[in-house]
């Protein structure tokens, strides 16, 4: 960095090197820990029916208590890292996680049982503003939509893992009242990790020279954490500070709002309220299969079609566009829920099935799930920029909820085929929504979020 750079243009200009890294890895392993500890109550519930035998509203409630805490939890923290900063909360979440994976082991019945899932989840929304923020500020324009969607695709990791510990705990023989409380608490083991891991990473550079005006200690931090070399001194920034009621009143950013926060919901209802209730939905198709194929043919779906998605999206995303893809994941995913929902007797043929809900899986990781996590980091200016995050976030996993919890109850009134076709008109609905954002590919977050218009103005107001 020479002495005429802000940390900004230096940040924009970096090559992709060992700090980038660091900071994907860190904040990364909290996708891990959120994919894991959500995605793992799909498999717990199925044996936690045979002890306590829940009714479908409670089954339903238990898959999606999560949820709706990540709602609360995406929406708080998100306004607190922009307030306070991103560093000082960023193990806070982790904290919760750990310990709502703990207690969701020793419940000792249903009501304990939600409220540890219910503190578990405030914890995971927390970590979706937060650790996506600190990787899009950290990242290079070049490069920023690959960095982000490798932050989220640590997520694969957490989808793989659920059904493996799963398989192996019940292959092994351990009793099914014991399996699946070893199940949520191995999720405690991971989110202690993130917490040691973040306790090393520095505060947004981006942050602390633009909104706390410490260039110098921004480019010292930035030196220490990734070793990029830095000069002595370095140009100071200028950010314009919205207040919340000046975010929520703008045309342009309710508007971008919608886009972020309306795709994402969608996308949530389609998504998670399939993939918790994934062996529910397989005991559907092939009713007189054991729970342990159940649990197989998720693990297959996850890892031969999930996991090639994620990894592919995070490869090409900055030649597609983030926007672009997110309309062909859009597109696509729909259709074949479509084809799932109107062609006779397929959800009773187990082969044809998982084909094209492995297509749909393939297109919803190489897409929406990947790219609405990515715009929402990116469309905010800096003194927003978690805030607008966590709305989206929040709005998101509200869906998500909904989309969990009625599973059960449409499946029962519509059948699998019906529920489907739901399916596939909320992913329509989301591929037309994203034509509200722009596409943020190759600019810069000042040039996309409108910071660059706003140091302007307060520049010529100090010169005047």
């Amino acid at each position: 960095m020479d002495q005429h750079q802000s940390v900004t243009e230096a940040l924009n200009d970096a090559p992709l090197g060992l700090f980038h890294f660091r900071a994907a890895v860190t904040a990364g392993m909290g996708f891990f820990t959120d994919a894991y500890d959500l995605f793992i109550i799909g498999a717990a519930i199925v044996l936690i029916k045979q002890q306590w035998a829940p009714n479908k509203y409670m089954v339903g409630l238990l898959g999606s208590t999560a949820l709706l805490a990540a709602f609360v939890g995406a929406i708080i923290f998100g306004r607190l890292a922009d307030t306070l900063g991103r560093k000082k909360i960023y193990g806070l979440e982790a904290a919760l996680m750990a310990f709502g994976a703990l207690a969701s082991a020793f419940s000792p019945n249903m009501l304990w049982l939600l409220a540890a899932r219910f503190v578990m989840g405030v914890g995971i929304g927390g970590d979706y503003p937060v650790s996506a923020v600190l990787m899009s500020e950290y990242a290079n324009i070049r490069d920023r939509g690959k960095l982000v969607a490798l932050v989220f695709s640590m997520q694969a990791l957490g989808l793989i893992a659920g059904p493996i510990v799963a398989l192996t705990l019940l292959a092994s023989g351990v009793e099914a009242q014991v399996a699946w409380r070893l199940m949520l608490g191995l999720g405690a083991v991971p989110a202690a990790a993130v917490i040691w891991m973040r306790q090393k990473m520095p505060e947004s550079p981006r942050y602390t020279s633009r909104i706390e005006g410490k260039s110098q200690r921004a480019a010292e931090n930035l030196q220490q954490f990734g070793g990029q070399v830095v000069a002595s001194k370095v140009r100071e920034e200028v950010a314009e500070r919205l207040t919340l009621l000046a975010f929520l009143t703008n045309p342009r950013y309710l508007v971008t709002l919608l886009g972020t926060a309306g795709t994402w919901f969608l996308f949530d209802y389609a998504y998670y309220g399939n993939s918790i209730s994934m062996p529910i939905l397989l005991k559907l198709v092939a009713p007189h299969a054991s729970i342990l194929s159940a649990m197989a043919w998720s693990l297959i779906i996850f890892s031969v079609a999930a996991v090639p998605g994620y990894v592919l999206a995070f490869l090409t995303i900055d030649r597609i566009g983030h926007r672009r893809l997110q309309i062909i994941g859009f597109a696509i995913m729909g259709a074949a829920f479509a084809g799932l929902g109107m062609v006779p007797g397929i959800t009773h043929e187990v082969v044809p099935f998982l084909l094209i809900f492995g297509v749909s899986y393939f297109f919803a990781e190489f897409g929406p799930n990947t790219t609405t996590f990515v715009l929402s980091s990116e469309l905010y200016p800096i003194s927003m920029r978690t805030t607008g995050h966590g709305i989206s976030a929040g709005v998101a996993k509200f869906g998500a909820f909904i989309g969990v919890f009625v599973f059960p109850i449409l499946a029962s009134r519509l059948g699998l085929q019906g529920t489907l076709l739901v399916t596939a008109t909320f992913s329509g609905m989301g591929l037309l929504l994203t034509m509200l954002l722009p596409e943020p590919s190759q600019r810069s977050l000042e040039e996309v979020s409108g910071d660059d218009r706003s140091a302007a103005r307060l520049g010529q107001i100090v010169n005047n």
